[in-house]
């Protein structure tokens, strides 16, 4: 059945308003320090994050399992993309793929995402897609929980705009 849902393309869309500047969200997706605290879902760190904002430059990320994973503590998940499209404030693309640590060859996920921001008063909204474009053939569980991490980290970001205020991102 796992393997039906992904025979073609598949799209994950997204939409999040969250109670801060546009210039504060922004810069939580595009500096590699702040995606550090909120990259990824819960009991996951990020270990090594990269960014080069720029067409053509590099965004490169890896999560690292934590305890609260069980049987996946330790596990890494790198991902590297890069930049195809740049509209500061406003639109982020990005081509991707993600992986195992170790396991490359048969866990690839590739993925393109699209990132949009848009300004109304004191809240910001995030409209995200991501379409998967291909799944190697040990990726499909993790591709199936893409949507799961996804909310996850969607609500990360949220914790990390608040604890951060509007003023400090």
């Amino acid at each position: 059945m796992i393997t039906q849902l992904f025979r073609r393309k598949k799209e994950l869309t997204f939409e999040r308003s969250y109670p801060a500047p546009i210039t504060a969200v922004w810069d939580a997706w595009t500096r590699p320090e702040l995606l550090r605290q909120w990259w990824g879902p819960e009991d996951t760190t990020v270990t090594d994050a990269e960014v080069e904002l720029h067409v053509g430059g590099r965004l490169y990320l890896v999560m690292e399992a934590g305890e609260g994973m069980g049987k996946y503590q330790g596990t890494r998940w790198p991902m590297a993309g890069t930049f195809t499209h740049i509209e500061q404030h406003r639109h982020l693309a990005y081509e991707a793929r993600s992986w195992t640590e170790g396991e490359e060859e048969t866990t690839t996920i590739e993925h393109v995402n699209d990132v949009r921001f848009a300004e109304d008063g004191n809240e910001t909204t995030v409209n995200l897609r991501i379409t998967i474009v291909e799944i190697g053939s040990g990726a499909k569980m993790a591709a199936f929980g893409m949507r799961w991490g996804y909310k996850a980290q969607l609500d990360k970001l949220g914790a990390h705009l608040a604890a951060t205020g509007p003023d400090v991102a």
